[in-house]
């Protein structure tokens, strides 16, 4: 396994990190102390979660994915070997059940650290992110900005880091990361960080894959500039980019067949794309996986891949794409594919 130092800090983190967010819905406790062990044998040390897993959130399972983590650290005495990093949930129809104030204010953030805490039986997490921005603006599949004129949301850059910062110095939390970010939102982070001493984000946890590269367009550019990192969620853009969707199938139990609200990678353009793709990959014998998740990991912008497997063979083609190098030739028939069906999905 592969290590890059998170921006900023001493910590080396390996090239892929390991996704929970299917932990207590789509993965038994069980199933995921069983991904934690394969993944840290074979050398993985980055975890990732959040507040709001399991996805798709309900109350009745909100923060069991935490508390699965937390067990497995109790189990195996192991938290210092694991570099962890979890999430707050923002304002969203679908985070009522969490909290009412779900402004970034000190009360919630301070709620939010206190509750991981506890779940992940811990007394510090190493990466601590905003999970998506608490103002209107593009994320989550939506492309474009809109402009509102009712929107009166009143910048608090300041005051949000601020309340991070008590409990950087109490320790609880040792960096900070943001998430579902724009490059306008990135360099007001960045900026309220230059002043007064306010820690400063180290990463920036963003989807991107063969389908989704918009991230290139802006935010990559502030990654190299200012030494920030991605971490890059859905490199198989929900499963799409392993090919098990391909020809209108819909496999038991697969994340898209038992959600298939989750839409954003399934129009026309994302299947064309897909087909393209996996030509490509079967003519230099790749699965299409390891083409999607090989790509992700060696873009220079990237710090860590965060994959996501709900069975442990999944889990084991997904680590394994960690040694694979693709190639100057393959890399300019991506290229050219993605010129042609330029980031389709939503």
């Amino acid at each position: 396994m592969e290590y890059n130092l998170l921006p900023g800090t001493d910590i080396e983190v390996s090239k892929i990190c390991l996704g929970t967010m299917t932990w207590g819905r789509q993965n038994t406790e069980s199933e995921g102390h069983h991904q934690m062990d394969y993944a840290l044998e074979k050398g993985i040390n980055f975890f990732d979660t959040a507040e709001l897993y399991p996805i798709p959130p309900r109350n009745e399972e909100q923060g069991d994915t935490e508390r699965f983590i937390g067990s497995w650290f109790k189990k195996n005495k192991n938290r210092n070997k694991i570099i962890l990093a979890s999430k707050i949930a923002g304002p969203a129809s679908f985070t009522k059940h969490i909290r009412e104030n779900k402004k970034y204010s000190k009360k919630t953030i301070d709620n939010a650290i206190e509750n991981s805490l506890k779940r992940l039986q811990t007394d510090y997490i190493d990466l601590y992110q905003i999970h998506w921005p608490e103002r209107s603006t593009n994320f989550f599949g939506k492309r474009g900005y809109t402009f509102k004129k009712e929107d009166h949301w009143e910048e608090n850059f300041d005051e949000v880091l601020d309340a991070f910062q008590v409990h950087v110095l109490k320790g609880n939390i040792r960096y900070l990361g943001i998430s579902n970010e724009t490059p306008w939102g990135t360099m007001r982070f960045l900026n309220s960080s230059s002043k007064d001493l306010r820690p400063r984000i180290s990463t920036i946890q963003n989807p991107y894959s063969l389908l989704n590269r918009t991230f290139e367009i802006g935010n990559a550019e502030i990654c190299h500039r200012e030494n920030i990192g991605l971490l890059a969620y859905s490199p198989l853009a929900f499963g799409v980019l392993s090919g098990k969707y391909m020809n209108g199938k819909n496999p038991e139990n697969a994340r898209l067949t038992l959600f298939p609200h989750y839409n954003r990678y399934s129009s026309n353009s994302c299947n064309n794309a897909v087909e393209k793709y996996y030509d490509l990959a079967k003519k230099y014998g790749y699965s299409l996986t390891e083409l999607s998740l090989a790509f992700v990991n060696d873009q220079p912008f990237v710090t860590s891949n965060i994959i996501g497997a709900t069975n442990l063979i999944q889990l084991k083609e997904n680590i394994n794409t960690a040694s694979i190098k693709l190639d100057e030739s393959i890399l300019e028939k991506i290229n050219l594919i993605h010129e042609q069906i330029p980031n389709p999905s939503t």
